[in-house]
C-alpha cells in the first residue's frame, strides 16, 4: 500500500474515541508541564508511565507523544514571560522572547511561537511519513553487529553533542548499562548485580528508575524557586496577541528555516530538540537580514528556534521506531513503554504493527491542531498557572508519584526505592552529573548486550566482526571520532591560551 493509504488507516486508529481522549489528555498535560518551569516532559512521562500499563499500546504511545511535543509548545510561555525555560529546548527562546515581553510585546511573541510550533510540527509529520518507511526497509538488512554499533553511536552522540562534560556523561552511561544488566540473565539464568537481595532479582523497574531520577529529583531541585513579582503585573489579552503585518512578514522565512533544520536534526540519534533549537538560532545569526538585532527582542529570534524544537520533537520518533535507537532520554522512555507491552521497536515495527506507527503519525496532526486551540484562546489560563506558588504545586505532585508507584506492584518497597533514587538523582544534579545518559544506558543496555552476544556467537568470539563489516566499522569509527573530538578541541584550546600568555 502507498503512504496515503497507510496514513488513512492511521487516522482510523487515531480517530477512535479512546485515542482522541488520551491524545487530548497528553497534549494538555504536555502544555501544562511545559508552562511550569522545572518539571519537563521527561519527569512527567516518568510519572505517568505506570498508567500506560492499562492502555492499548497505540493509545499509550499517542498519549506519551502528546506530552512530549505538547511540552515544546508550552515551554516557550515561561521562557518569554519569566526568562525561565519550561523545557530545555525552549532555552534559546529566552534570548529574544523575554526582551520582547519587557518591551510590552509578550502577546506577539507568544503568538509567533505558537504558529512557528504548529508549522514545525506539520513539517516534521510530512518528513516522518516520507522518510520512516524507507529507513525501516534499509534497517531490515542490518545485522547484530550494525545494531550494536548504531546503539553505541546513539549513546555516545547523546553525551558528546549535548552533555556539558563528556567524561561525566560517559560515567553515567556506564552506570546506566550496569543498572540495565541487573537481575536475572535471560540467556544463562545467572543473577547479576543483585547483591543477594531478592528484590533485585528481576532488576529495577523502568518506571521506578525514571520517576526517581527525574520526577522526584526535579521536584527536590525546584523547591524554593523564586516567584516573579513582575509577572503578576502583566495582562496578556487576545488583542495583544495579534502581530503586525511586518511581524508576519519577518517571521515567515525563519519559521520555514527552523522547521527544516529541526526536521533534519531530529532524525539524528542523540541530537534532540535542544541541539535543533540552537542550530536554528545559529543559522539565523548567519543568514538573517536582522542578525545584528538578535538578542534584543525580535520575532526572528523566537520563530526559528521554536519551529525547530517542535519539528525535532516529532522526527525524533524516526530513529526510535525504525531503528530501535532512542533520539534522547525522553525517546528512551517511549521505547521502554513499547517494550513493556511486548512490542520491539525496529525495522519490523512498521510491518508488524502498522496501526501503532501510522496511528501515531495521524495523531500528530490531531494533537498539533488541539495545541493550536489550547494555546491561543487559553493564553490567559496558562499565564495564571505560572502564578501558582510552588509550595502548593509540588507536594501534590509527590503524592501522585507515590500513588502511581504503589499501584505498580502494590509494594511500599517500590515507594521507598523511588524516594532513594530521587535523592540519588538530586545528588547527581548537585555534582553536575546529568541523569539522562544513565537512563539511555539503562534502556539500551540489555539490547546492546543481546546484539553483542549474537555478533560474537556468529564470529566465534572474534571481535573483529565489528571492524570487518563496512557499515559497523564506519559506525565504530564515528564513535571514536565523537569521543576524541571534544578532547582534541580542549587540548587545542589550552595550547592557544598558553601561546597567548607567552606572547
Amino acid at each position: 500500500m502507498d503512504t496515503l493509504t497507510l496514513l488513512l488507516h492511521g487516522f482510523a486508529t487515531a480517530m477512535t474515541w479512546e485515542a482522541l481522549f488520551f491524545c487530548f489528555v497528553g497534549v494538555t498535560i504536555g502544555m501544562l508541564i511545559g508552562v511550569l518551569p522545572g518539571i519537563g516532559p521527561l519527569a512527567t512521562i516518568s510519572m505517568l508511565l505506570p498508567l500506560t500499563y492499562y492502555l492499548e499500546p497505540s493509545t499509550a504511545l499517542i498519549m506519551l507523544a502528546g506530552i512530549y511535543y505538547g511540552s515544546q509548545y508550552g515551554g516557550s510561555t515561561a521562557s518569554i514571560l519569566l526568562n525561565l525555560p519550561g523545557e530545555a529546548g525552549a532555552a534559546v527562546t529566552c534570548l529574544d522572547g523575554y526582551p520582547m515581553s519587557r518591551k510590552g510585546r509578550a502577546g506577539v511573541a507568544l503568538f509567533v511561537t505558537t504558529i512557528g510550533s504548529f508549522v514545525g510540527g506539520c513539517t516534521a509529520i510530512i518528513v516522518m511519513a516520507l522518510l520512516a518507511p524507507p529507513l525501516g526497509k534499509v534497517a531490515v538488512m542490518l545485522g547484530s553487529a550494525e545494531y550494536f554499533a548504531v546503539m553505541l553511536l546513539g549513546l555516545i552522540a547523546a553525551v558528546t553533542l549535548i552533555g556539558k562534560s563528556v567524561l561525566k556523561g560517559l560515567v553515567m552511561i556506564v552506570l546506566g548499562l550496569l543498572l540495565g544488566l541487573m537481575g536475572t540473565d535471560v540467556i544463562s539464568g545467572q543473577i547479576r548485580f543483585a547483591f543477594g537481595t531478592p528484590y533485585l532479582y528481576d532488576g529495577l523497574d523502568l518506571a521506578l528508575v525514571a520517576m526517581g531520577l527525574f520526577g522526584v529529583s526535579e521536584i527536590l531541585a525546584s523547591i524554593g524557586s523564586p516567584a516573579s513579582n513582575w509577572l503578576s503585573q502583566q495582562k496578556i489579552t487576545l488583542r495583544s496577541l495579534l502581530p503586525t503585518r511586518e511581524d508576519v512578514r519577518r517571521s515567515v522565512a525563519p519559521t520555514v528555516r527552523g522547521s527544516l533544520i529541526g526536521s533534519i536534526i531530529g532524525v539524528l540519534p542523540g541530537a534532540g530538540t535542544t541541539v535543533a533549537a540552537f542550530m536554528a538560532y545559529a543559522a539565523e545569526k548567519r543568514v538573517s537580514r536582522y542578525k545584528d538585532q538578535l538578542g534584543t527582542g525580535i520575532v526572528e529570534g523566537v520563530a526559528s528556534p521554536e519551529s525547530a524544537n517542535n519539528a525535532a520533537a516529532q522526527t525524533n520518533f524516526i530513529p526510535t521506531l525504525t531503528l530501535g535507537v532512542p533520539g534522547g532520554a525522553t525517546m528512551a522512555l517511549m521505547l521502554g513503554a513499547l517494550l513493556i507491552h511486548g512490542i520491539v521497536p525496529g525495522p519490523t515495527l512498521i510491518i508488524n504493527h502498522p496501526d501503532i506507527f501510522w496511528g501515531l503519525i495521524a495523531s500528530f496532526w490531531i494533537g498539533n491542531l488541539m495545541l493550536l486551540i489550547l494555546n491561543l484562546p487559553m493564553i490567559g489560563l496558562w499565564v495564571r498557572i505560572l502564578k501558582i506558588p510552588y509550595s502548593i504545586l509540588y507536594p501534590g505532585i509527590l503524592v501522585f508519584i507515590a500513588l502511581g508507584v504503589y499501584t505498580l506492584n502494590y509494594s511500599f518497597v517500590d515507594v521507598i526505592m523511588v524516594g532513594v533514587l530521587g535523592i540519588v538523582g538530586y545528588g547527581m544534579n548537585l555534582l553536575r552529573f546529568e541523569p539522562a545518559p544513565l537512563l539511555l544506558g539503562y534502556i539500551l543496555g540489555p539490547m546492546m548486550e543481546a546484539n553483542l552476544r549474537r555478533s560474537l556467537l556468529i564470529s566465534g568470539g572474534d571481535v573483529s566482526i565489528f571492524w570487518t563489516r563496512p557499515l559497523s566499522a564506519t559506525l565504530m569509527l564515528l564513535c571514536i571520532a565523537l569521543i576524541l573530538y571534544p578532547i582534541v578541541m580542549s587540548l587545542l584550546g589550552r595550547t592557544r591560551v598558553q601561546a597567548a600568555l607567552e606572547e
